[in-house]
């Protein structure tokens, strides 16, 4: 695809960033776009692979070649259909997604991949620039009401594609703002706000009814939706923190991470903050969890000013590059140096935290932590653990935010007024290519049904449930899946 020897020719590419330094004064994103003469090089790094693995890489099956092709010839418009045939929101993959379809990607074998999804994102921005996107309701209705509770990236493919289809979609939102994840967890210099609301906007066009404040099985009455609609789809987060009960965990200056990411999403809009600020201002910070979320929590507490930023995890540190245990085109497990990261901030792996210390107002004031060494299988897994004599140590520190993921979603309330079957971890169970709850009406999709997962997954199980509710509303259903019709 694309140039038949440019991945011979061109070596791979990354945009700019604004300098760290610059970028930690505000909160806006700081990744510069392509320029033309930089998209098309690296449109034509994609190979003629014959068997383009980066597809089946990719939870929603993006048509990657083709749409690369299109780049590569400046065919803007069919790059712009190829790509939304798959993907509701290349606005939003192209900017927080891990990018599996580069793991999976041939090139990547020997060289570095083709860089997907910065070409996803230049498409969709160029798109909208050109005008190609533009509101387009259903010619016709078929009568059928589905309601959708949760308007994060599950729920919002969910609704788009069963508005699509010609049903009339109303999404409940317990946050004043719709988004989920996407408005109130995702730092602003990740994803601008403007990005999410451009978005809504467009669907409400399309006639997309979104109602915010409306906790179902709170504040909204259940047995209404149970009446007044045809379906309901449960797309709802998995928002239940992984928490750690260590010694001093009471103290105060301790908090799970999305509480302190919230909250500076609210400030960021200029959105009242009710609750007891949670600011890293002056303080040294540790964050326990090296994932997406602890590297949010250390981007967002250098734009806070802290004194101090520390990320650890019990975890030993992974390994830089590709094992045999992790042969391509898995996705590896390697370490990842985020954006974040080149801010500032200290790093460290096989760190067991034991006690949260306390002054003599319970206010935090260091944190007691060992070394430990783990025991490794064959195949490269750790096993467990124990700790290093003579490694244990106080850490000064003033705020703790917890980042070790999330169990599943909230059962007060909606969950268990409802009265699903839950699997064993807590999750909605519906079967995946079903998402069909034990309630015949009822699905669920997203990380309430398949537990924390990617922004990417949550808009593959959104676009497949709502084929499902189609097909259960209509008995057949129009709408494309990842193993169904062509973008064609």
């Amino acid at each position: 695809m694309g140039k038949v020897t440019g991945f011979l020719e061109y070596e791979r590419t990354a945009p700019g960033k604004e300098d760290a330094a610059a970028r930690l004064k505000h909160y806006n994103e700081f990744v510069k776009a392509f320029e033309l003469d930089q998209v098309n090089k690296e449109a034509a790094r994609c190979m003629d692979c014959g068997v383009p693995f980066c597809q089946s890489g990719c939870p929603l099956g993006n048509v990657i070649p083709e749409f690369n092709e299109a780049v590569y010839k400046g065919d803007w418009q069919l790059a712009t259909t190829i790509l939304l045939s798959t993907n509701n929101f290349p606005e939003f993959t192209g900017r927080i997604c891990p990018a599996p379809c580069e793991s999976a990607c041939v090139l990547g074998i020997n060289k570095s991949p083709v860089s997907i999804e910065e070409i996803e994102k230049h498409i969709i921005e160029m798109a909208f620039s050109k005008g190609y996107i533009k509101a387009e309701p259903p010619l016709l209705r078929t009568g059928k009401k589905v309601a959708v509770i949760g308007s994060g990236p599950a729920g919002l493919a969910a609704a788009a594609q069963l508005n699509k289809a010609g049903h009339e979609v109303v999404v409940y939102e317990r946050d004043d703002t719709p988004g989920g994840l996407l408005n109130y967890g995702i730092p602003d210099f990740k994803l601008q706000k403007d990005v999410v609301t451009r978005r809504i906007s467009l669907m409400e066009k399309e006639g997309v009814v979104f109602k915010c404040n409306s906790n179902v099985g709170v504040n909204v009455e259940l047995n209404t939706l149970l009446r007044e609609y045809q379906s309901i789809i449960l797309a709802g987060g998995s928002t239940i923190p992984r928490d750690l009960p260590a010694t001093g965990r009471d103290a105060k200056g301790v908090h799970f991470a999305m509480d302190f990411l919230k909250q500076q999403n609210k400030r960021v809009k200029n959105f009242e903050v009710t609750e007891e600020d949670i600011l890293a201002t002056g303080k040294d910070v540790i964050v326990i969890g090296g994932g997406d979320t602890g590297s949010d929590c250390i981007g967002t507490s250098n734009r806070q000013g802290a004194k101090s930023v520390t990320q650890f995890e019990i975890m030993p540190m992974p390994a830089s590059a590709r094992t045999p245990n992790m042969p391509w085109p898995t996705y590896p497990m390697v370490l990842k140096v985020t954006s974040s990261h080149e801010e500032g901030c200290e790093r460290g792996w096989g760190v067991n935290t034991k006690e949260f210390i306390k002054d003599e107002d319970g206010n935090l004031k260091a944190v007691k932590v060992v070394d430990v060494e783990w025991e490794i299988d064959a195949n490269g897994r750790p096993l467990n653990f124990k700790e290093k004599p003579g490694t244990e140590r106080d850490l000064p520190c003033q705020l703790v935010l917890l980042a070790m993921g999330f169990l599943h979603p909230q059962k007060e309330g909606l969950i268990e007024k409802l009265g699903v079957e839950l699997d064993s971890r807590g999750n909605v169970k519906a079967e995946e290519g079903k998402y069909q709850t034990n309630i015949a009406k009822i699905f669920a999709a997203g990380d309430m049904r398949r537990g924390q997962s990617l922004v990417v997954w949550a808009i593959s199980e959104g676009r497949e449930a709502a084929r499902k509710v189609d097909q259960y509303l209509m008995g057949h259903s129009s709408l494309p899946s990842k193993d169904g019709i062509p973008y064609a």
